[in-house]
């Protein structure tokens, strides 16, 4: 039976806002194969499309599986993120119901968050290793750590059984 949906990546990287002007060294930094979720989500819709379409040109030809988060369809994504679409669909998770309900929502990974605490959303409470593997136990799609992470933490994670990690700030230049 053939994939409905490209190979799911191993390592993501969030768009953020934040990013500015260094979302383009992020791309670059991705090695192929990865994975962007494009979030920019304050952007009027036409600004939106526009940065949408000059990151699906740069995934095309980096080999980078591209998904929309928000409502709008875009023009060359591969799938979505937080809802169901055609192609490969991702889905952000905090908690094991929230894991549970997106399974059954038809996610073919879901991005389990926040592992360690992180710039994005600073003072909110982390899970921690444990927490996190008590979490992800036994769930029967690939599970992608988000929040906090670097190689080095997505690491102490493989006992876990962590299928890959997702960043911002660990792909971008300082």
């Amino acid at each position: 039976m053939p994939n409905r949906h490209p190979p799911i990546p191993k390592l993501w990287l969030m768009t953020d806002p934040r990013l500015g002007d260094r979302l383009w060294e992020a791309l670059a930094r991705l090695p192929r194969g990865s994975g962007v979720i494009f979030r920019h989500y304050q952007l009027p819709s036409a600004a939106r499309r526009a940065l949408f379409a000059r990151i699906a040109t740069i995934a095309r030809r980096r080999r980078l599986v591209l998904l929309r988060a928000g409502a709008a369809p875009m023009r060359g994504e591969a799938g979505t993120h937080g809802r169901r679409g055609r192609g490969l669909t991702t889905w952000p998770v905090h908690s094991r119901r929230e894991a549970i309900a997106a399974i059954r929502a038809g996610a073919d990974a879901l991005l389990v968050s926040p592992v360690f605490p992180t710039r994005s959303h600073p003072g909110a409470p982390a899970l921690g290793p444990i927490r996190f593997a008590m979490l992800i136990r036994g769930l029967s799609v690939p599970v992608i750590a988000l929040g906090g992470m670097n190689p080095q933490r997505a690491h102490r994670l493989t006992s876990f059984g962590v299928y890959g990690w997702a960043a911002i700030d660990a792909w971008a230049p300082a």
